[in-house]
């Protein structure tokens, strides 16, 4: 087989980077847990400094900061021997309140790695892997990442894209978080609209635990957390429900959009937020898709089929998911309320 020598150069250059990604993914966590990226960001330190400010050993500082130099991660200086990090890699990697939250992606990471001998027998098996049984760090890195976004777009954009929420939400709304997991959209609504009453549903206990008692340190008391799965909430009379990047996973997303149809009032509406993606399979293979295809072969499509469900895997896009909603779901009227380059944020009406 005769091989094309610069397609090949091209080749072992992408694969090069992915490897020097790959192996620096747990650095990142050591920079986040250790505080180290935190100490970059207040100014521009030598090695021996970062390690004394952090307790830590300068030895494997200094590989360290070498990795990250190399990545990108942060910044040198050769003349003073200095590192530190721009204003954009610190808006990145060191507040995880902020708008985007790089570690607390490479939490989901680490559960991937956790959950590899249970991925190999998934492929042979055709069997699934439920949400409850992957390690702990998956539950605080799915609230890290995704809240970061919530932050930056939810109140400000997605929520008044949809038609006439905003102005219930201000004047006293009854909202639903189904699939809530710990807690951090819920919370943040119930800051927002103090009118409001909120309530959370999770079929993890041990998220709706973590739920409870975040929202009791963060002062807001227009907020309740329950055990129950998506179809297996009773109240009703809702005047918002949403779905915050978790009806993919579930077991029957149609019983699930039917049961919202059943529980949300005449005037209602469904937030469904769910990965950017595209129809057309072809369109998804871009660094984004990629990033959601990985996420969704090892956690996404495992939690749907466990329950023996439909795997609409987190690339399902728009046209798929309106045939769950409309067509399965019995809602009359479906559209892109607005979009990120992760997201896609769909309005749902009766």
């Amino acid at each position: 087989m005769a091989v094309d020598e610069a397609k090949l150069n091209e080749f072992l250059g992408k694969a090069v980077g992915d490897l020097g990604a790959a192996m620096s993914a747990t650095l990142i966590l050591v920079g986040d847990r250790l505080g180290l990226y935190r100490e970059l960001a207040k100014g521009a330190l030598t090695s021996s400094q970062l390690a004394e400010r952090t307790g830590t050993d300068e030895r494997y500082i200094r590989e360290w900061l070498g990795n990250q130099g190399a990545g990108g991660y942060v910044e040198y200086d050769p003349a003073s021997d200095e590192w530190s990090l721009s204003p954009e890699q610190a808006l990145c990697l060191t507040d995880p309140n902020g708008p985007v939250d790089m570690p607390g992606a490479y939490n989901i990471v680490e559960a991937t790695f956790h959950a590899l001998e249970h991925t190999l027998e998934n492929f042979k098996s055709g069997r699934g892997m439920e949400w409850g049984d992957h390690h702990p760090c998956l539950f605080e890195g799915t609230e890290r990442f995704f809240r970061a976004g919530y932050n930056s777009n939810l109140i400000g954009s997605w929520l008044p894209a949809l038609d006439g929420v905003v102005g219930k939400l201000e004047s006293g709304a009854k909202v639903a978080d189904v699939g809530c997991g710990h807690g951090a959209s819920t919370i943040l609504m119930a800051k927002s609209f103090p009118e409001s009453e909120f309530v959370g549903y999770d079929y993890h206990d041990e998220s709706i635990t973590v739920a409870t008692e975040k929202a009791a340190a963060a002062g807001v008391t227009n907020v309740r957390f329950e055990v129950a799965d998506a179809v297996g909430y009773q109240d009703k009379s809702f005047d918002l429900i949403a779905f915050f990047d978790c009806l993919h996973d579930m077991a029957d997303p149609v019983s699930v959009s039917r049961h919202a149809r059943e529980a949300i009032n005449h005037d209602g509406t469904v937030m469904l937020v769910e990965p950017f993606a595209y129809d057309r399979v072809a369109d998804n293979l871009n660094p984004v898709g990629r990033v959601m295809y990985g996420a969704s072969t090892q956690i996404c499509v495992p939690v749907s089929l466990a329950r023996k469900g439909p795997a609409l895997g987190a690339q399902a896009g728009e046209a798929r998911l309106r045939e769950v909603v409309v067509d399965g779901g019995g809602f009359t009227r479906f559209r892109r309320a607005t979009e990120t380059p992760f997201n896609l944020v769909l309005e749902a009406r009766p």
